[in-house]
C-alpha cells in the first residue's frame, strides 16, 4: 500500500489515470473508497488522479492529537510536495471542501483549478447538519451495532430519490466496511469542523472555482452552497436537483464530467 510522510504522520493515498494531476480530498469519516469506483473511473480517463486518506483515517497512520482544518491542509501541501506534484486540480468534498478552502488560500500556487462540493465556510449563516439527522447519527454510532450506524449514515447522506432503489444500499455497505474509520478520530475531524470558518476570505481565492451542492443534501444544507457561491462572485455554481449529499455517488458520470469540463476550460 503507498504511503508518505508529511509533517510527522504518514498518509495513505492511492493514483492512477493519465493527464493533468488531480487531487481529491475526502469528507469527515471518509476514505479514497467513499469515491465508489464510478466516479474515479470517470476521472482517471482524463486525469492522473490522486486520493488519499486525510491524517489518522482510513490506512493512514493512527493519531490522537487534536488538529484544525489548516493544519490538514497543510498536510495536503505536503503530499503535492512528496509526489512531486507542483500543482494540480483540486476537488474537495464536505470536510475536504473545507481543507481545500484553506488549501487554496494557503498555497494558491499548487492549484490549477478548484471544485468545492457540499461544503461548509463557517460564519454568520452557516448551517451544520440538521438536529433530526445528526441524533439519527448518533444514535447508530451509539448502538454499538455496525449495521445500524451504516444504515444511519446511509439514510443521512443519500437523498430520497436515491435510496427509493433497494438495491443501492449494498455498494454504499460495501463501501463502509472495506475500510472501516475510527471513531475517535471522527470526533477530531468533527472537533476541526466546528473551528473552520473561512467566510471573510474567500473572497480573496482567484484560482477558478466550481461549486457544486445538492438541492437536499442533508448534511450540510443547500444554502451552504448558495452562501459560499455569494462570496465567491467569479466562481460556477452547479445545483443540482433532489440529490443529497454525496452527489458523486449518486451521480458518478454527470458529477465527473462537470468536474472535467471545469478543469479543462481553466487549463485552457
Amino acid at each position: 500500500m503507498p504511503s508518505v510522510e508529511v509533517r510527522g504522520t504518514e498518509l495513505h493515498y492511492e493514483r492512477a489515470g493519465s493527464g493533468e494531476p488531480l487531487l481529491l480530498i475526502q469528507g469527515m469519516s471518509g476514505t479514497h473508497v467513499s469515491w465508489g469506483e464510478p466516479f474515479r473511473s470517470a476521472l482517471e480517463e482524463s486525469f492522473d488522479v490522486v486520493a488519499f486518506d486525510n491524517r489518522g483515517i482510513g490506512l493512514s497512520a493512527r493519531i490522537s492529537e487534536p488538529f484544525t482544518i489548516a493544519e490538514l491542509a497543510e498536510d495536503t501541501a505536503a503530499l503535492l510536495a512528496a509526489l512531486e506534484i507542483e500543482s494540480a486540480h483540486v476537488v474537495g468534498i464536505s470536510m475536504g471542501g473545507m481543507i481545500a478552502q484553506e488549501l487554496a488560500l494557503a498555497h494558491e500556487e499548487r492549484l490549477r483549478s478548484l471544485t468545492l462540493g457540499c461544503t461548509y465556510c463557517g460564519g454568520e449563516g452557516s448551517r451544520l447538519m440538521p438536529r433530526a439527522n445528526a441524533e439519527k447519527l448518533a444514535a447508530g454510532m451509539a448502538s454499538g451495532d455496525r449495521d445500524q450506524a451504516i444504515r444511519a449514515g446511509y439514510e443521512v447522506n443519500l437523498s430520497p430519490a436515491f435510496r427509493a432503489d433497494e438495491d443501492a444500499y449494498a455498494a454504499f455497505h460495501a463501501m463502509a466496511i472495506e475500510v472501516p474509520a475510527a471513531r475517535k478520530v471522527i470526533e477530531l475531524q468533527l472537533q476541526a469542523i466546528f473551528g473552520h470558518d473561512t467566510s471573510g476570505r474567500l473572497g480573496e481565492i482567484s484560482t477558478p472555482t466550481l461549486i457544486i451542492h445538492g438541492t437536499v443534501d442533508g448534511v450540510l444544507p443547500f444554502s451552504n452552497g448558495e452562501q459560499i457561491a455569494a462570496l465567491m462572485p467569479h466562481a460556477r455554481f452547479e445545483a443540482l436537483e433532489d440529490v443529497g449529499h454525496m452527489f458523486w455517488w449518486e451521480q458518478p458520470q454527470r458529477s465527473a464530467e462537470l468536474i472535467r469540463e471545469h478543469a479543462l476550460a481553466a487549463t485552457a
